[in-house]
């Protein structure tokens, strides 16, 4: 706070302008979240009336009841820890061999190799195509849609070869000086100097595959192989027809009929949001340390 007066005034006004800044985002991500949180512990029908903030009106878990009573989520949540588990498990494992692999000079071939890998960034053959590939692989209706297609990144490859490449060459030639092979060397002397780089990309696995609801949706047709992402966005659905028809038949039979069907109304949606994005939010602060390292790769040259 001393040194704060101590500065000239216009890096006084510009440590202020950045401050405010900054806690605008926060504020502009945090208060949602607890408007989010409000609502999925408010009562529905009261919910509907409006003007719930950061605080229930109506205390109630009728919503979190509702969500694990009248849908498949815990087999939901199953399939999703499964993928999310497997999936980022091998996916970083393989992507990070093939960086150690590509980020040899020696290899014959590596800038060819690169070179291609970067092409499928920026052309993709389309959906139709790779619904049919996945057909073709038997993987359409399988638990291993989920884990297989994904299991290579052409921007993780990159970003891992250069964490990699940062690393002294000294430490792999003593290592082959003691009797180790490539793969001995890639496990006990790059993996464990690696820690920042494979806490961001087990990050990134990890929420893409907790979040993607558009293979659950497009590629399974089987109700008990859908993820919780998928079950999400089937629900949101739903409640959006819901709402249409509402408008539609307002004043009729119908909208009683309908209003017994939305008996948590818009809260049930919130609740069932709090329930996804949960587990993910607790995973981050135990990476925290390493994620922030790891972001910085590249950033520096010296």
């Amino acid at each position: 706070m001393n040194d704060f007066y101590k500065i000239s005034t216009g890096e006084k006004i510009y440590r202020i302008v950045i401050y405010t800044v900054i806690i605008l985002l926060c504020l502009s991500i945090i208060l949602p979240f607890l408007n989010i949180l409000a609502l999925s512990f408010n009562a529905g029908k009261d919910a509907e009336r409006g003007g719930i903030f950061f605080w229930p009106r109506v205390w109630t878990l009728e919503n979190y009841q509702e969500v694990f009573h009248s849908s498949n989520i815990l087999g939901a949540y199953a399939i999703t820890l499964f993928r999310t588990i497997v999936g980022t498990f091998f996916s970083v494992f393989l992507t990070a061999m093939a960086a150690y692999t590509l980020k040899s000079k020696t290899l014959p071939g590596v800038k060819f190799f690169t070179l291609m890998i970067f092409f499928t960034m920026l052309f993709s053959g389309g959906v139709i195509p790779y619904y049919m590939l996945l057909k073709q692989l038997h993987l359409v209706n399988t638990i291993w849609v989920y884990v297989i297609p994904g299991l290579y990144s052409a921007w993780n490859i990159i970003i891992m070869r250069t964490f990699f490449s940062q690393i002294s060459v000294s430490l792999e030639e003593s290592a082959k000086l003691d009797g180790c092979n490539d793969f001995t060397t890639f496990l006990r002397i790059i993996m464990p100097l690696s820690k920042p780089v494979i806490a961001v990309i087990s990050l990134f696995n990890a929420v893409g595959h907790w979040n993607d609801w558009f293979t659950g949706a497009f590629y399974v047709q089987k109700t008990n192989l859908r993820p919780v992402s998928t079950l999400l966005q089937e629900m949101l659905t739903r409640q959006d027809a819901i709402r249409a028809a509402l408008m539609q038949n307002a004043g009729t039979t119908s909208y009683e009929i309908l209003e017994k069907m939305q008996v948590t109304g818009n809260s049930l949606k919130m609740a069932t949001i709090i329930v996804v994005v949960t587990p993910i939010i607790c995973v981050y602060p135990f990476i925290q340390k390493f994620f922030a390292e790891g972001v910085m790769i590249g950033s520096v040259k010296e």
